[in-house]
């Protein structure tokens, strides 16, 4: 039963920073690097709502599985509570990414191609352009979290 509960952690942990790395290192760029621009918009707001579900159906493996090897041990070791600490962290902030960022960038993303040409575009723009940049940095802060999680992984023994 340890195993399994240990596969699945690992599992949903891997398959989190894993669709991490391959959307921020190859989806987003190929995309925007071959498609106009607004197509590549069109595209990746497509990918965003599986994108996140993958990570929070990953990170809440991975969480349940830490919490009940936890429960299973004689006692907490400090390793699992650092992770789970972690683990807390990425998944409030891929939550707050894709529950809160994800919806108001998709309205402002729909609304600029009409407001081209009048003096609410700038303002539209500049407020997409700052939820951009926030769901690029959580997203960042996930995957270094996560990364740091998968370093105690593989350090923390078996059991």
């Amino acid at each position: 039963m340890t195993a399994t509960l240990r596969f699945v952690h690992l599992l949903g942990l891997v398959v989190w920073i894993g669709g991490v790395v391959f959307f921020s290192f190859v989806t987003a760029p190929t995309l925007f690097g071959s498609l106009p621009r607004d197509m590549a918009g069109r595209a990746v707001s497509a990918i965003f709502p599986r994108y996140y579900l993958l990570g929070w159906i990953g990170g809440s493996l991975s969480l349940l599985s830490a919490l009940v090897l936890g429960l299973r041990a004689a006692a907490w070791p400090r390793a699992l509570v650092a992770e789970l600490a972690l683990l807390l962290l990425m998944l409030g902030l891929s939550l707050f990414a894709g529950q809160v960022i994800l919806p108001q960038a998709y309205a402002l993303r729909l609304s600029l191609p009409g407001l081209e040409g009048t003096p609410a575009y700038a303002a539209a723009k500049a407020e997409f352009d700052r939820l951009h940049r926030r769901s690029v940095l959580l997203n960042g802060t996930v995957l270094i979290l996560g990364l740091g999680a998968v370093a105690i992984v593989s350090i923390r023994p078996p059991g």
